[in-house]
């Protein structure tokens, strides 16, 4: 199976690589933890839209590359946050910057580490394609 397909599918669906290798304990896990990640994070009005350019107003340069490094990494979710912009929007939840208190940062925080798991599995799918198979 070809590495790139196996990154694509496994970024779209998540854990979908593992689903493509017949590994299916494996994508079970992961599409519960990336959905359930991501859908928390949402629930705790997390932002998850692209920084518009208000918000990187007189922000230095390295700042400014980290909060569209943290836009990305939600991005990385795959179909959640693919789901989450066709049924609210481009903006996202977070963007107006109308929410108050700390309930939003950790919803973010949630959508962040969504991504980033959704990449992990995808990189350990990658990894155990490498790997020969006991028999």
């Amino acid at each position: 199976m070809s590495p790139v397909l196996l990154a694509a599918f496994g970024w779209l669906v998540p854990g979908g690589a593992y689903l493509l290798m017949r590994r299916y304990v494996q994508f079970a896990i992961f599409a519960f933890l990336v959905s359930t990640t991501f859908a928390a994070g949402l629930l705790l009005q997390g932002g998850y839209g692209w920084p518009q350019p208000a918000e990187l107003t007189g922000l230095d340069t390295f700042t400014a590359w980290i909060f569209r490094a943290g836009a990305l990494a939600k991005m990385l979710a795959g179909t959640p946050y693919l789901l989450a912009q066709l049924f609210t929007g481009s903006n996202g939840l977070g963007s107006s910057g109308l929410l108050d208190g700390r309930l939003h940062e950790y919803g973010t925080t949630l959508l962040v580490m969504a991504g980033l798991f959704n990449v992990l599995a995808v990189s350990s799918a990658l990894d155990l394609r490498k790997e020969p198979t006991p028999k």
